[in-house]
């Protein structure tokens, strides 16, 4: 299962086997559509809040739009941070920066060497929204009107970079980009940095901000998103009969991993630990998932090993459960392969919306809480579970179980699949 590296005094220990070195998750930070923090965004969860909302600023209005939902950040970062340090950054930028401060803030703020620390911060897209005005600088006011931090701002590295820079970390600085499974592979990363010696502490997450008119009408025009106008709260379904999309959102989510031993020498809380990380990829459609949840499958047989836990061992599962029709189902039919129908399952996008790159890390982060405290987010708008969803999906209430082991999916456009296994520390 392991490689039994010889790491020597840089790695876990001599003789260790990587695979064996526990990674542990000691602090939390997120920013949603539900709340500017993680506390609020678990509180109105476990409450069936809804962050989705009709969008009705002039830019989308105007835009002509088959849709004008969406889920945008309940706290704008730009009412949080100092104005100057606001007007620096792309808005996906200010989300990263507030959720890894309050990560780190929660993590103890964690003494470690600059070369023992890494960021690995993912996106979809990057600075969608610097680079459409400064485009629309450039055409109305020519070229000399252009910012000159229109570059720094709009480079899908920026986020990890600026946090790369902020902590001085120089264990590597990583930048993901894998669509929707964007910020799960980046804690993905983070953990095989730690297994293999590279680091003792990782900044790792994703962050996301576009709503604009190009993105939903890219969406809708693929057919994809919720458009149930008369109720936004109401538009994402995740596995309900009624399903028909999902609900474009944005935010941040940052977690503070950490290699066992550093987080015990130092006394740091630990609040779930990373056990297994499977990857892998479809190879069969560039927006459709695989009929039968193929990849699916190998991510969560990935994790499962790589925790050396059984199907049987897991608890519940935080779904990727986007509202489409097809993915949902693949994703079903892929939770059943693997896993049979045992663990209880909850899909919060119905809450907040598809966060894009940053769904999979503030997905991870309700994982923990609920491997944490043994409770299990409802899943909205779930009014009737479809009949092909052969799950137990968790609705109305929150559920109060033991979860020792849980796992989350994020599944992305191009094949790409994510899934992260939690258990108890």
């Amino acid at each position: 299962m392991g490689y039994n590296y010889d790491l020597g005094a840089c790695g876990p220990g001599k003789g260790a086997t990587v695979s064996d070195v526990d990674v542990v998750v000691t602090g939390l930070g997120a920013t949603t559509p539900l709340g500017g923090d993680v506390a609020t965004t678990w509180k109105e969860l476990l409450d069936g809040r809804s962050g989705v909302q009709s969008v009705t600023d002039d830019l989308l209005a105007s835009a002509g739009l088959p849709v004008t939902i969406a889920a945008p950040m309940r706290v704008s970062p730009a009412d949080v941070l100092p104005a100057v340090e606001a007007r620096r950054l792309d808005r996906a930028q200010q989300a990263a920066v507030l959720a890894a401060r309050e990560a780190w803030l929660d993590a103890g703020a964690p003494e470690v060497d600059a070369r023992r620390l890494a960021v690995a911060v993912g996106t979809g897209v990057g600075g969608l929204l610097t680079l459409l005005h400064e485009d629309d600088v450039l055409e109305s006011s020519g070229a000399r009107r252009v910012s000159p931090r229109t570059v720094p701002k709009l480079m899908p590295n920026g986020p990890a970079a600026l946090l790369s820079i902020a902590y001085r970390a120089r264990a590597g600085c990583y930048s993901p980009a894998s669509a929707c499974s964007s910020g799960a592979e980046a804690l993905a990363l983070g953990a095989r940095l730690i297994r293999s010696g590279e680091a003792d502490v990782v900044i790792a997450g994703g962050t996301e901000a576009a709503i604009t008119p190009i993105t939903i009408a890219g969406f809708a025009r693929a057919g994809v998103l919720a458009h149930r106008a008369d109720d936004p709260s109401a538009a994402s379904r995740p596995f309900d009969a009624d399903r028909n999309g999902f609900v474009l959102g944005e935010g941040a989510g940052v977690v503070i991993l950490e290699r066992a031993e550093h987080a015990r020498a130092r006394g740091a809380r630990v609040r779930a630990i990373l056990r297994g990380a499977g990857i892998a990829a479809d190879a069969f459609h560039i927006t459709s998932p695989h009929p039968e949840g193929a990849g699916q499958i190998d991510a969560i047989g990935k994790a499962l090993a790589q925790a050396r836990l059984a199907p049987g061992d897991i608890d519940h599962v935080n779904a990727h459960a986007t509202g489409t029709v097809v993915g949902d189902l693949a994703e079903a039919l892929a939770l059943r392969t693997s896993l049979g129908t045992r663990a209880a399952v909850t899909a919060p996008k119905a809450s907040l919306g598809h966060l894009v790159g940053a769904g999979g890390a503030v997905e991870a982060i309700l994982t923990v809480l609920s491997v944490e405290t043994g409770t299990i987010p409802p899943t909205r708008n779930l009014d009737k579970l479809a009949p092909d969803i052969d799950l137990d999906v968790v609705t109305a209430q929150p559920r109060q179980v033991k979860v020792n082991a849980a796992i989350s999916n994020s599944f992305g456009f191009g094949g790409q699949n994510v899934t992260l296994l939690f258990t108890k520390s």
